[in-house]
């Protein structure tokens, strides 16, 4: 079975098409720039060559038609017609309390991925946006939607309702939701299969880190509780998101800047992190570039950074009465070895230990503890799109 799997954010569409039946990729890449000037797909065929195409697209389905032709090309496509395409699954950044797990798409769903635009404003409505363009060009194709916030719906309630009137949380749905499930679902599966453990028997912490950045405590094969809250903005330091702040700043810079509530969205959201504290870039390889340079601020910012991640590490140690595995994934995660380092370094109080030369590894599934360390410590390279992919064809057969 063919699955094309679709990520549509408000200025891009990612896509992945997937044999299912030999596990192979046959495609992949993104359309960005939508609606603006320089508009272009960046595409990967079956055999690895890149290529770079231009054209005007103004809307999502127009870059969703792009992706079809593509797919479906002489020159560099893996298909020969849309007809090949068994089922479509798409990545949805929120659904609530409405959904624990992936669904088939239908009229219903739908309307309960509007009702969750509310608080997901910025996510949801591109979301949204592909699968009624896959509706329009592939009527008869089954679609499913797989939740960023599912795999988060295990969280008890004293793990995800905040400390303010529980009137709000009844009144507007105002809780910790957390985000990236998919992917820390994903890796925490694959980290057990690597392992040779019982899924459903083992505490995990996964650390999936890079520009956006959540840690997620797992008992059992169940997501207890999670860093990012109501919305992705909660909880590490990321590259530029804040993380935790006090709330009384956030009233004090409306009162002080009279920047309104969209300004203070974006100072939080855009221009904070590593990018506000370092003035530099966000990009971890920039920081790392500028403290070989001696740059004070760039060391203070990637400081804070780890130190945020190992005291989520520990706070999570905790929720789990101990922990069995740690997995680290994520574009940080995956390739930034002095992180991992100084974060399980700064935990060896409790044992854990890790391999210096096993360290060394970048973006392969390897276990990089040492023999006597006390905690498993592995890198798994997450893969959204395979679990997106996976989900769609567990439902698809069934149809």
């Amino acid at each position: 079975m063919k699955i094309l799997v679709l990520n549509c954010g408000s200025s891009s569409v990612k896509y992945k098409l997937l044999d299912m039946d030999t596990k192979t990729e046959l495609g992949s890449g993104g359309v960005e720039k939508i609606g603006m000037k320089g508009s272009f797909l960046k595409h990967t065929r079956k055999d690895g060559q890149k290529v770079i195409l231009e054209g005007e697209v103004l809307e999502h389905q127009t870059a969703v038609e792009y992706i079809l032709g593509v797919l479906t090309s002489d020159e560099h496509g893996a298909i020969k017609s849309m007809e090949e395409i068994n089922a479509v699954g798409h990545r949805v950044v929120h659904g609530g309390e409405k959904f624990n797990s992936s669904v088939l798409i239908t009229d219903e769903v739908i309307k309960k991925i509007e009702e969750c635009i509310e608080i997901a404003p910025l996510h949801n409505p591109p979301n949204l946006a592909g699968i009624h363009a896959i509706e329009e060009l592939l009527p008869d194709i089954p679609q499913v939607a797989v939740f960023d916030t599912a795999f988060h719906q295990t969280m008890p309630e004293h793990a995800y309702l905040y400390g303010i009137p529980h009137s709000l949380y009844v009144k507007y749905g105002i809780r910790r939701y957390g985000f990236h499930g998919t992917s820390h679902r994903y890796v925490s599966k694959r980290a057990c299969d690597f392992l040779g453990l019982d899924y459903h028997n083992t505490k995990i912490i996964t650390a999936h880190i890079g520009n956006g950045a959540s840690i997620t405590a797992i008992e059992n094969g169940r997501s207890i509780d999670t860093s990012m809250g109501f919305t992705p903005l909660e909880g590490l330091m990321m590259g530029t998101r804040s993380g935790d702040v006090d709330l009384g700043v956030a009233t004090f810079l409306l009162d002080k800047e009279m920047i309104g509530s969209k300004g203070l969205s974006t100072i939080f959201n855009k221009h904070s992190g590593v990018l506000g504290i370092s003035g530099i870039s966000s990009d971890m390889r920039d920081i790392e570039n500028a403290i070989a340079n001696g740059d004070e601020k760039a060391a203070l910012a990637l400081n804070m950074y780890e130190y945020r991640i190992k005291k989520y590490i520990g706070a999570y140690i905790a929720a789990l009465n101990g922990v069995d595995v740690i997995v680290f994934t994520g574009g940080v995660g995956e390739n930034q070895t002095s992180t991992r380092q100084k974060v399980c370094d700064e935990l060896s109080f409790m044992g854990m230990k890790v391999d210096a030369e096993l360290n060394t590894v970048r973006g392969k599934e390897t276990l990089i503890s040492a023999p006597e360390s006390t905690v498993k410590v592995v890198v798994i390279p997450t893969d959204e799109e395979y679990m997106i992919a996976s989900d769609t064809l567990e439902i698809a057969e069934h149809l």
